[in-house]
């Protein structure tokens, strides 16, 4: 049988929480080589390589996220028992644990989860945002308790889950104000030849976008592919093209990234999907975000 030295656990944990071995010794207070020999003796024990070196940082492998998502577990848990044995009576949380694939915006994720957070019983809420095979890869596993994505599982990712359509609404395009002012007329030919930040081409709302240009026989002009919505909100706002939003969110972009609406098509739906390993789940945050979302959040398509 193995032994794990959470010691060396402990500060693998602190590495890849605070980013980088600098930060991790600065907060431990030990040197830096004295992390880097604890770190190796670890991987030595488990077996496997936890970081990659990039540049002059360093990046979680694939095993590596796995080990910090237990060590999470694994230090939250110990912290609770530190607390209840100093005689601080509470009520244990209910532990949700999201992955969210990393296309769905936040604001859209936000809303998902905000009903859980309503509950009776208190939530202690994890979040990971990931490409879609590796969060369903960890639910497989039973370390997620459900997935949020844009699109529903397929066959070809070899996992037998559970697709629940939350809901589906249509499509705004948002620009600085400077730039909707000149393309808002005519929309949506006025499209045409206008600067587009978009989605990367892997999502299922670029190819609906894709689809839909082609149908209206509009050619805008590609100025970025983005992974992260938010960044691509962050370009829109500078004024660098015009970009689409679900519109389910739209009174948030609008209010909060301080942008102005172009237009809106329901002819392309954006779909979110909540993913779970059974049939019929019996958590009940996973079940108080499915009814919300059917009830609630998608009835109006829009926020």
């Amino acid at each position: 049988m193995k032994w794990l030295n959470y010691n060396h656990l402990h500060y693998f944990w602190m590495v890849a929480r605070e980013g980088s071995m600098v930060r991790a010794s600065e907060e431990l207070m030990v040197s830096q080589p004295t992390i880097s020999a604890q770190l190796k003796d670890l991987e030595k024990a488990l077996g496997q390589r936890l970081f990659d070196r990039v540049g002059r940082g360093l990046a979680l492998t694939d095993a590596g996220r796995i080990a910090f998502n237990y060590a999470n577990e694994m230090f939250s848990l110990g912290q609770e028992l530190v607390n209840a044995l100093e005689h601080q009576p509470r009520v244990r949380p209910l532990r949700l644990a999201v992955g969210i694939v990393d296309v769905i915006p936040k604001p859209v994720a936000r809303r998902l989860l905000e009903p859980a957070m309503r509950l009776p019983q208190k939530v202690r809420l994890t979040c990971r945002e990931d490409k879609a095979d590796r969060l369903l890869a960890d639910l497989a596993a039973r370390r997620l308790d459900m997935v949020l994505s844009d699109s529903p599982i397929g066959a070809v990712m070899g996992f037998q889950g559970f697709n629940y359509l939350l809901g589906e609404c249509g499509v705004c395009f948002f620009a600085a104000p400077k730039l909707a002012a000149k393309y808002t007329k005519g929309f949506p030919k006025s499209l045409d030849g206008a600067p587009m930040l978009l989605p990367t081409g892997h999502t299922a709302v670029r190819r609906s976008l894709d689809l839909w240009f082609d149908s209206q026989r509009i050619h805008p002009i590609l100025v970025g592919d983005f992974d992260d919505s938010a960044l691509m909100f962050s370009f829109g706002q500078g004024g660098e093209g015009i970009f689409p939003a679900p519109s389910v969110i739209e009174s948030h972009v609008h209010r909060v990234a301080g942008v102005r609406r172009v237009g809106r098509t329901d002819e392309v739906k954006e779909r979110f999907y909540a993913i779970s390993a059974e049939e019929h789940p019996k958590h009940s945050a996973v079940i108080a975000i499915r009814d919300a979302a059917r009830q609630e959040i998608f009835q109006e398509n829009q926020e």
